[in-house]
């Protein structure tokens, strides 16, 4: 047991011995000013009011039923209306630091989803160009929570939905077709809606190269197919770039050959949901939260988009999927409701919502005090290969995942470049760079650094007990954001962290010490290194040695 589950375990028996529930779970915090102590928690102001007693009285009481030992607690004191105060004993320092150097590149892990499936679906783009900057923090934001998750024992399964089917793709046969006559020598005007980018040039020339009997691209279905084979092959190089791999593709096409659309439609209908009205096929999705109800079958017979979504869905339960997240575009918000309603109509995801959605907003990239809008090969945007590109993959994925994904992003091009502080993920790799330097400048393997030597207690320097807690704070850290399904709290966690590294590095020395001070801090050094290496390893990003 971790040194603060001990905590949270023994404040917990303590509240239970004066009468609080038997499901009581005190909350802990690091207090703002670390002169307050080591952990706060507010559990005597929580539990005041159901036991009938003042926050600061009950505040009392607990610190006179704790068992101090157990908890790995030196003091506690009473602040304000009734929090308590905290601070841990140096073995509690120890044994965590321990705890970790054991743990190596198995510590932060948990067994939260005790091996329950759940299934990621990220990217799933129209096949219908290179992957945007949207796409790209998508992938890394998608990519970043199947790894949290885990990392905190869920078995994940990633899935990238093919929208293989519809106008989007009929207009990538025609912009395709449209190029391959102009190849011809013939004049040819791209239909409205169509793909403008060089791309289809390219695409359209390898066409004609192979398949010489066709030299006009009259074979439309053969045109659209070469097209679309085309850029998946090149979406899947553009997420291999960028060091994303998935488990499962899935067609859009397919739910309407294999027959999931009619058969969804049919449940639906069954249900008791469904209604006629002015010649259309109609969902009561106002039973389910929706503003209004919505249109499953048009008039003209076609299906409205939500309705493959639907039916998506259904496959993913029935191929038992009890939990499923979806990272998608802002713009897709209205769908969580239409979606969630239709599978609660069939009786899927009651009654909680089914499936979870993480949405994100979009990124503009700038270089310069400038926006860069347009890429030279897609025309109308910027790729994720342009960025991975001019930066490399680990600047990117930082970048995509050091905000909250329902914040606007600005790409700093310039700043992703940089070499220097004020780059985060140069920063943060620069610690891990600077631990691993400590040991290969002493010639001392890292592996051999056990904790069997070196007294916490020497550990006196602010900035050491300041890095220690942190350190400490990862486990717990891994599980707030896998729960919250929030990657970016790993980011900003390992920013803060290298900070604390820096700050230690400079003002400790490690080598050169009289020895058992060195032995000390070669404990904190490889603490730092895994816990740095580990935090990079949950965002995809690499640890290196040497910067």
């Amino acid at each position: 047991m971790s040194g603060v589950d001990a905590l949270r375990s023994e404040l917990a028996r303590a509240a239970r011995s004066l009468g609080a529930p038997a499901d009581v779970d005190p909350q802990l915090e690091r207090p703002r000013d670390p002169s307050f102590g080591d952990w706060a928690t507010n559990v005597a102001m929580t539990l005041a009011k159901p036991l009938a007693r003042r926050p600061r009285d009950l505040a009392a009481e607990l610190i006179a039923a704790l068992d101090f030992a157990a908890a790995g607690v030196a003091s506690a004191e009473i602040a304000g209306p009734g929090f308590i105060n905290m601070r841990m004993d140096t073995g509690a320092y120890a044994a965590g630091l321990r705890t970790l150097i054991a743990a190596g590149e198995q510590y932060g892990r948990g067994e939260q989803g005790r091996g329950e499936r759940v299934n990621v679906e990220f990217v799933s783009a129209n096949p219908t160009g290179p992957l945007h900057v949207g796409h790209g923090r998508q992938a890394a934001i998608g990519d970043a929570l199947a790894r949290l998750l885990e990392w905190t024992g869920w078995s994940v399964s990633r899935e990238y939905y093919y929208n293989d089917a519809g106008v989007q793709i009929a207009n990538l046969g025609l912009s395709t077709q449209a190029r391959i006559r102009e190849l011809a020598g013939e004049a040819a005007a791209l239909p409205e809606g169509g793909y403008h980018g060089a791309y289809i040039q390219e695409i359209a020339q390898r066409y004609r190269d192979g398949a010489p009997d066709d030299p006009r691209g009259d074979r439309l279905d053969a045109v659209r197919a070469f097209a679309v084979a085309e850029l998946r092959k090149e979406q899947d190089g553009d997420l291999q770039a960028f060091g994303v791999q998935f488990d499962t593709y899935f067609l859009e096409s397919s739910l309407y050959t294999d027959g999931s659309v009619e058969r969804t439609v049919a449940a639906l209908v069954g249900s008791g949901h469904a209604f006629e009205e002015d010649g259309a096929l109609w969902l009561r999705t106002t039973s389910f939260g929706d503003d209004k109800d919505r249109v499953m079958r048009k008039r003209d017979g076609t299906y409205t988009y939500f309705v493959p979504d639907v039916a998506y869905h259904v496959t993913k339960w029935n191929r038992g999927f009890r939990r499923a997240i979806n990272v998608q575009g802002a713009d897709h918000h209205s769908t969580v409701t239409r979606v969630r309603a239709g599978l609660q109509a069939l009786g899927i995801g009651i009654p909680a919502g089914y499936p979870d959605y993480v949405l994100h907003q979009m990124v503009t990239v700038w270089r310069g005090g400038e926006e860069v809008k347009i890429s030279k090969r897609a025309g109308s945007y910027v790729t994720v290969r342009d960025l991975i590109d001019e930066v490399g993959r680990d600047a990117v994925r930082y970048f995509f995942l050091m905000r909250k994904g329902d914040s606007q992003l600005k790409f700093d091009l310039e700043l992703a470049r940089s070499q220097s502080d004020e780059n985060p993920v140069y920063y943060i790799q620069m610690a891990h760079a600077r631990m691993s330097g400590i040991f290969r400048v002493g010639g001392i393997d890292p592996a051999t650094v056990t904790g069997e030597r070196g007294d916490v207690a020497l550990l006196t320097l602010s900035e050491e007990q300041e890095l220690m807690r942190a350190l400490l704070d990862f486990p717990a850290l891994v599980a707030g954001a896998a729960e919250a399904l929030e990657p970016h709290r790993i980011a900003n966690f390992l920013h803060e962290l290298a900070g604390k590294v820096h700050l230690w590095y400079h003002k400790a020395h490690v080598l050169n010490e009289p020895e058992e001070i060195t032995h000390a801090r070669l404990l904190l050094a490889r603490a730092s290194q895994l816990v740095l290496r580990n935090g990079l390893t949950v965002l995809g990003i690499s640890a290196p040695d040497r910067m």
